[in-house]
C-alpha cells in the first residue's frame, strides 16, 4: 500500500493526475450528490471516453491548439518523441552506437543515405522555388548547400570505407519510398492540395514550400537528436569506434544549427496557414518520422542485437514472462487516492440519517480527516522504515541482506493496511463506481498500446501478470478491460463486497515487498519446463526492488527517490536503459547475448515507449 492521498511523500503534479481527479469529483458529485457543490470546489467527474485521455498528448491537431508563436516544429516534435525512441532503437543504430555494426552493413547505409540525401536536395530545391519570399528562398538555399556538403562527408566514408562510387548499387524499398514522398511532397503532390500546375498565386505556392519543410524538418531534427545521443554513450577513452566520425558530425554544433534553422523556417512559413492546412503539416510530419524508423529498420544487420527482445523469440521454446507493477508504474495516479475520493464524495453528510438497513459509514467530514490522518501517519512512519533498514555506507550488491531489510518494510506495509481496515475508510464503497472510476482510469501513455501489441501478437508465447498492492483488484481490471485488456493476470489485494457495497474488508494477497516477490516466485513455479522462461519486470518502488532484481531484466519507470536511495545503499546499479543496451552489444561476441537475473543491475526508463522499443519494436 501507499497511501498517496492528500499529503503524499512524492505527489503527482502532472497534468494528467490532476485533470483525472477534478473529473472523478465532478462525475460522483453529479451522480450522487447533485445538491453538494460546495462540499470540492474543483469540478470533478469520471471523464468521459472520448476525452478521458486528452491531457496525456502534449498536442492535439486543429489551429486552435497549436500555437505558432511556441515553434509548430517544436510542438510536433514533442508529439511525435515516441517516433524518435523507436529510431533509437532500431537493430542498426544500437549497433552503430556500440561499434560493432559490421562494416558491409554500414557501406549498405551510406549507399542508401546517398540516394536519399540526393532527393533531399532536390526537394529543397523545389521549395526554394516555391518561396515567395527573398529571406525564406535565401534560408532554403543555404540548407541546400548543408546537405551538398553532407554528401560530401559521404564521399569521405565511400573513400575511407572502400565504397566503390562508381557502383551506385540497389536502392531498397525503403528508401524509395521514403524519397518518392518527399518529391511528391516538394512537387506539390499532396493529399487535399492542388497540384504545382494549379497554384495560381505565389501565397498558394509558399504553402507547398511550407509543406516540404513540415516533410524534410523530422529527418534533421532526429538526427540531431541520435547524434546527441550517440555522443553520450561514447567512451571518452576509446579511440578505436569505428563509426566515431560519422557520430562526430551529426552531433556537431553545425549540425545542431542546421537542424535549427530548418525548424524556424519551417515556423516562418506557417504562421499565416489554417487550421486544416496545419493539420497537412502535421500528418506529413508523421509519415516522415515513420519512414525515417522504416528506413533505419531496412538496413541489413548481420550479428545478433539486443533490440528487439523478441527478436529471435521462438513460441515453440521460449516463453516470454512479463511482470509490472500497477500504481505510478502503469497509472499516473495512486489507486489509493482514487478510492479515498469515491469514499468521500459518496459518503453522507454529517446531519444525514443513515437507514439502518445500510453499511454504517462516517460522515464526509469525518472520512475527508481520517484519510489526512491515515496518510500522513503513513507518509512518517515510511520514511523512518526506509531510514532503519539504510546501511551506514553503501555495500556490494547482497540480495539476501536486501531481503532481510525489506522484511521490516513488509512489515510495516502490513500494519498500515491493517489500520486503514480498521478504521472503517473503505466501507460503503459502490462496485460500480470502482468500476467506472476504473475505466476512466488515465495510464502512462504508451503503456495500454504495449500490452496491446503483446497479447495481440500470435507470433509471441508472452503472459502478463500486474503484481499490486492495490486494495480493489476490481478497480485494475477495469481499468485494463477498457482498453481490451481483459487476458492480463492480476495479483493484487480484492475488497470485500455485499451486494456490490464495499464491507471495509480487504482479502490480503498482495501487501509488502516480500508478497510481491513470493507471488514472482509461485507464478514462475507453476509454468511447465518445456520452454525457457525469459522474465521482464517493470515498477517504480522499493515494493517492486526484490522483483525488479530476481527478473531477468528489471526495468524501472519513473524517478522514485526512495527506491534509487535504498538500492543504491545495497550495491545496485541504475543505468539508462539505451546506454545500458549498447554497452552489453559492445561487450557480447555477437552471440551470446543473455540476460540473467540477479545481476544487482536495474535499466531506468523515462516512458512506456523506450520499453516498447526495446522489448517490441516497431
Amino acid at each position: 500500500m501507499r497511501l498517496l492521498l492528500f499529503f503524499p511523500p512524492n505527489p503527482i503534479k502532472t497534468s494528467s493526475s490532476l485533470y483525472f481527479l477534478n473529473s472523478l469529483r465532478s462525475n460522483l458529485t453529479k451522480r450522487t450528490l447533485p445538491t453538494r457543490r460546495s462540499f470540492i470546489p474543483a469540478r470533478m467527474a469520471i471523464p468521459p471516453r472520448s476525452i478521458a485521455s486528452a491531457p496525456s498528448c502534449t498536442t492535439t491537431s486543429g489551429r486552435s491548439n497549436i500555437n505558432i508563436e511556441e515553434g509548430l516544429a517544436s510542438k510536433f516534435w514533442i508529439k511525435f518523441r515516441r517516433e524518435s525512441v523507436f529510431a533509437m532503437y532500431t537493430p542498426f543504430v544500437i549497433s552503430l552506437a556500440s561499434g560493432t555494426l559490421k562494416i558491409d552493413s554500414f557501406r549498405h547505409y551510406i549507399s542508401q543515405d546517398s540516394h536519399f540525401l540526393k532527393s533531399f536536395a532536390h526537394a529543397f530545391e523545389l521549395a526554394e522555388e516555391c518561396a515567395d519570399d527573398d529571406e525564406a528562398k535565401l534560408a532554403i538555399s543555404e540548407l541546400r548547400k548543408g546537405v551538398l556538403e553532407e554528401l560530401k562527408m559521404h564521399n569521405s566514408f565511400v573513400q575511407e570505407w572502400g565504397i566503390d562510387p562508381g557502383k551506385e548499387g540497389t536502392i531498397n524499398s525503403a528508401t524509395v519510398k521514403y524519397t518518392d514522398f518527399l518529391l511528391a511532397t516538394a512537387s506539390g503532390k499532396v493529399e487535399g492540395v492542388k497540384g504545382l500546375g494549379k497554384l495560381a498565386t505565389p501565397f498558394e505556392r509558399t504553402k507547398v514550400a511550407a509543406y516540404t519543410l513540415g516533410a524534410m524538418t523530422p529527418c534533421m531534427r532526429l538526427y540531431s537528436f541520435l547524434g546527441k545521443e550517440l555522443q553520450a554513450v561514447l567512451d571518452p577513452e576509446e579511440d578505436g569506434h569505428p563509426y566515431k566520425k560519422w557520430i562526430d558530425s551529426y552531433s556537431s554544433e553545425s549540425f545542431q544549427a542546421s537542424a535549427l534553422q530548418t525548424e524556424d523556417l519551417l515556423d516562418k512559413l506557417s504562421v499565416s496557414l489554417t487550421g486544416e492546412e496545419l493539420d497537412i503539416i502535421e500528418k506529413l510530419y508523421h509519415q516522415a518520422m515513420k519512414l525515417e524508423i522504416e528506413f533505419f529498420l531496412a538496413q541489413p544487420i548481420a550479428q545478433t542485437t539486443l533490440a528487439p527482445l523478441t527478436k529471435g523469440h521462438n513460441p515453440e521454446e521460449d516463453r516470454l514472462v512479463i511482470f509490472s507493477d500497477f500504481d505510478l508504474t502503469c497509472t499516473v495516479v495512486d489507486s489509493s487516492a482514487i478510492l479515498a475520493e469515491i469514499a468521500i464524495l459518496t459518503a453522507p453528510k454529517s446531519d444525514v440519517v443513515q437507514p439502518e438497513t445500510q453499511i454504517a459509514r462516517m460522515s464526509s467530514a469525518d472520512l475527508r480527516n481520517t484519510w489526512g490522518l491515515l496518510s500522513g501517519q503513513y507518509t512518517e512512519e515510511y520514511e523512518q522504515c526506509i531510514e532503519s533498514i539504510m546501511p551506514s555506507a553503501k555495500v556490494e550488491f547482497n540480495y539476501e541482506a536486501l531481503c532481510k531489510a525489506l522484511e521490516q518494510l513488509s512489515d510495516f506495509e502490513r500494519r498500515a493496511n491493517s489500520r486503514v481496515i480498521d478504521s472503517g475508510v473503505l466501507k460503503g464503497l459502490n462496485l460500480e463506481d470502482v468500476k467506472r472510476a476504473g475505466e476512466r482510469l488515465i495510464l502512462q501513455d504508451g503503456c495500454t498500446g504495449f500490452f496491446q501489441k503483446i497479447v495481440k501478437n500470435e507470433n509471441l508465447n508472452t503472459n502478463v501478470h500486474v503484481l499490486s498492492y492495490c486494495w480493489c483488484g476490481d478497480l485494475i481490471r477495469s481499468a485494463f478491460s477498457s482498453g481490451g485488456l481483459d487476458s492480463l493476470n492480476i495479483h493484487a489485494n480484492e475488497l470485500i463486497f455485499e451486494e456490490s457495497i464495499s464491507t471495509g474488508e480487504i482479502v490480503k494477497k498482495v501487501e509488502s515487498p516480500m508478497d510481491k516477490a513470493q507471488a514472482f516466485n509461485d507464478i514462475l513455479m507453476n509454468y511447465s519446463s518445456d520452454r525457457k522462461n525469459l522474465t521482464v519486470y517493470i515498477g517504480d518502488s522499493v515494493g517492486d526492488l526484490l522483483c525488479l532484481l530476481q527478473a531477468d531484466i528489471g526495468i524501472v519507470v519513473g524517478s522514485s527517490a526512495s527506491l534509487r536511495s535504498v538500492g543504491s545503499q545495497y550495491g545496485v546499479s541504475f543505468v539508462p536503459l539505451f546506454p545500458g543496451l549498447v554497452r552489453k552489444q559492445k561487450e557480447s561476441d555477437g552471440e551470446s547475448l543473455n540476460w540473467k537475473g540477479l545481476s544487482g543491475i536495474l535499466y531506468t526508463v523515462s516512458s512506456w515507449s523506450e520499453i516498447h522499443a526495446f522489448i517490441l519494436g516497431w
